[in-house]
């Protein structure tokens, strides 16, 4: 199996670059997020419970999110492997994930970090903002804001995987077909 961590900041363009891994290793997608709206939507346990959290303005608990992640990995328990996108965001995420992946002798193969400078970043944002109407992107000070919480609490999860020598720091500045043949490159040089 192969278990990947897709990794950089908003905007660094990890929708497109997942869809392209998921195509080329035949990968099931797990975005947070995207966990996160389908359990609420369900109303699954897990997603009534998840929902209190966010009405009341607080953080979803690690356990609940880990717990969401375990149900769609066992879920699909026929796949190749995942990518693993918005997670984990902190070290004790990162430190559960792999504690689950081992329960079932496995691991993260790699994470793959998209590294993309701030004025970049900026630009991109504002740019979704206006061709798919994101509230969250249109407001400079919000998209300074994402990426200044996103290098202060989200960035050292990096770290954690590179004492493990499984971190990859990819250019995420070009073309998304450039960008793609190095994240494919850097993801084949961490075969083991």
């Amino acid at each position: 199996m192969i278990h990947i961590v897709l990794f950089g900041p908003p905007g660094a363009g990890k929708g497109t670059q997942a869809t392209r891994l998921v195509e080329r290793y035949k990968l099931i997608h797990l975005s947070t997020g995207d966990v996160f709206r389908r359990n609420i939507k369900e109303s699954t346990e897990l997603g009534k419970l998840a929902k209190s959290y966010i009405d009341a303005g607080n953080l979803v608990p690690d356990e609940v999110t880990i717990k969401m992640l375990e149900s769609e990995v066992e879920e699909h328990s026929r796949a190749k492997g995942f990518i693993f996108d918005g997670f984990p965001r902190t070290e004790n995420q990162a430190i559960s994930l792999d504690a689950f992946l081992v329960s079932r002798k496995e691991k993260i193969k790699c994470m793959l970090a998209l590294k993309v400078d701030d004025v970049e970043l900026k630009k991109r944002l504002a740019g979704r903002a206006s061709s798919s109407g994101r509230a969250d992107d249109a407001d400079p000070k919000v998209i300074a804001n994402r990426i200044e919480v996103y290098k202060r609490e989200t960035a050292p999860v990096a770290e954690y995987y590179a004492k493990q020598g499984k971190y990859a720091e990819v250019n995420g500045v070009g073309s998304p077909d450039e960008i793609s043949k190095r994240l494919f490159k850097a993801l084949e040089e961490h075969e083991q």
